[in-house]
């Protein structure tokens, strides 16, 4: 399935600067940048719950946020990309 994970972290301490570099590091762990605070992740449901898990367990709930958007398993019609960044199709083979 499809879920869009977005964060907001609290970086006007050093702590919260932490908190972004791990949170982000989690992220990539899933999936891949779409936008600077935006992942979009292709995990079936026991790599979300162990995703959440970690990213609930890193951030701060009285500073950050976080925001899982599951778009399921039928989602190319969901996702529309435009735009400079370029975004690698995770259903499809990869060709180096």
């Amino acid at each position: 399935m499809l879920v869009i994970v977005s964060y907001d972290v609290n970086t006007e301490d050093p702590t919260g600067r932490r908190r972004l570099r791990h949170v982000a590091k989690i992220c990539k762990d899933y999936g891949q940048r779409i936008q600077k605070s935006v992942f979009e992740c292709n995990v079936d449901s026991t790599k979300l719950t162990v995703l959440k898990q970690r990213l609930l367990a890193e951030y701060d709930e009285d500073t950050d946020s976080l925001c899982f958007f599951n778009l399921g398993n039928k989602y190319q019609n969901k996702v529309s990309h435009y735009g400079s960044n370029s975004v690698v199709n995770l259903d499809e083979p990869v060709i180096f």
